[in-house]
């Protein structure tokens, strides 16, 4: 019978019970995927953090995706620090595409790439991660939009598209070519989500039009976009928050529940942070053996604000819209092994 996340918290809790100060697993930025029987995880961190899971409670840290660095980072990001921001991993025709982003922080000197591989046991006889080199490169200057948060979806048709972007112009599409690792010719591109950015704000500065972590997922006749609005990494200060739309397009317009363009600000809020959670936000969501998730990081106030990560089961009302229960926060309590 397939456990819901809840009965799974049920049993992290009588882990807790007896390991009040068990480590729960620390990151920003979370996605994930299923081989097998296993869950692996990858985040924000040096090289690229992951974990895996054979119940999403219990994480085994795995070390790092990249040994080094990535050949091309520096020279797109000339402060890049070994520290790869917000992955994306989807499979395709039997192998797995990782993107990763490297930018400076603050700036959109920025780009993505994509590592690809057979098999994210790192245990596998075949396992061995190719990069493919960068994808999109963003340059202060030349470009209001920000090469870091890619996300992959697959239209109707099969194509891929990949979504980007934070602060700046918004949230960008574009599409990719058959290899999933270059932009396709002629260049197909959107903007999909964006906030009011303010006049006079100069275009080498973010500004304050908080948008970023853009994730579609396509389910029941729609692409679902999720965006997280607000500031990430600010301890108390953190706002952030997801918000979402949806389309019967890839290319949009994404709709909120009132009928606004997230294109032109609409959104309407999923999940924010509370008291004892600060910093809710840039999710990922999937459907994994009939289950829908919600996958995220929260800064727990009890805990100096430290990232944690939260795996919430997502439930859809009679209009197709889905809905997380902010109490899943406390309820779901990871372990490192």
């Amino acid at each position: 019978m397939r456990q819901s996340i809840q009965q799974l918290v049920c049993i992290a809790g009588l882990l807790f019970t007896t390991a009040t100060h068990a480590k729960q697993v620390s990151v920003h930025d979370p996605v994930m995927a299923k081989e097998g029987k296993t869950f692996y995880l990858f985040s924000t961190g040096p090289g690229i953090t992951f974990y895996s899971s054979t119940d999403m409670c219990n994480w085994k840290e795995e070390g790092r995706v990249f040994p080094g660095e990535p050949s091309w980072a520096k020279k797109a990001a000339p402060t890049f620090n070994d520290h790869i921001w917000a992955p994306d991993i989807s499979f395709h025709n039997g192998k797995y595409y990782l993107y990763y982003s490297v930018s400076g922080f603050g700036k959109n000197t920025s780009g993505i790439g994509v590592t690809s591989n057979a098999t994210l046991n790192p245990r596998a006889p075949n396992y061995a991660w190719q990069d493919q080199g960068m994808v999109l490169q963003s340059i202060p200057g030349r470009d209001n939009w920000n090469a870091i948060d890619p996300n992959i979806v697959d239209d109707s048709s099969g194509t891929p598209w990949m979504s980007f972007g934070s602060f700046w112009s918004g949230i960008k599409l574009v599409k990719l070519d058959a290899s999933r690792t270059r932009l396709a010719e002629p260049q197909a591109w959107h903007t999909i989500a964006q906030r009011t950015r303010p006049a006079g704000v100069p275009e080498e500065e973010a500004g304050p039009a908080e948008i970023e972590a853009p994730h579609i997922l396509k389910k029941n006749g729609y692409y679902y976009l999720f965006v997280s609005w607000g500031l990430c990494c600010k301890n108390e200060a953190s706002t952030y928050h997801v918000v979402m739309g949806r389309s019967k397009d890839v290319t949009g317009p994404y709709l909120d529940r009132a009928g606004r363009d997230m294109a032109k600000g609409g959104g309407s809020l999923l999940i924010e942070g509370n008291a004892q959670w600060k910093g809710v936000g840039h999710n990922s969501a999937y459907t994994i053996d009939g289950q829908d998730l919600l996958v995220m990081h929260a800064y727990e106030t009890a805990d100096n604000y430290l990232q944690k990560l939260k795996i919430l089961d997502m439930k859809w009302d009679k209009d197709g819209w889905p809905s997380v229960d902010p109490q899943d926060l406390d309820r779901y309590q990871s372990k490192q092994q």
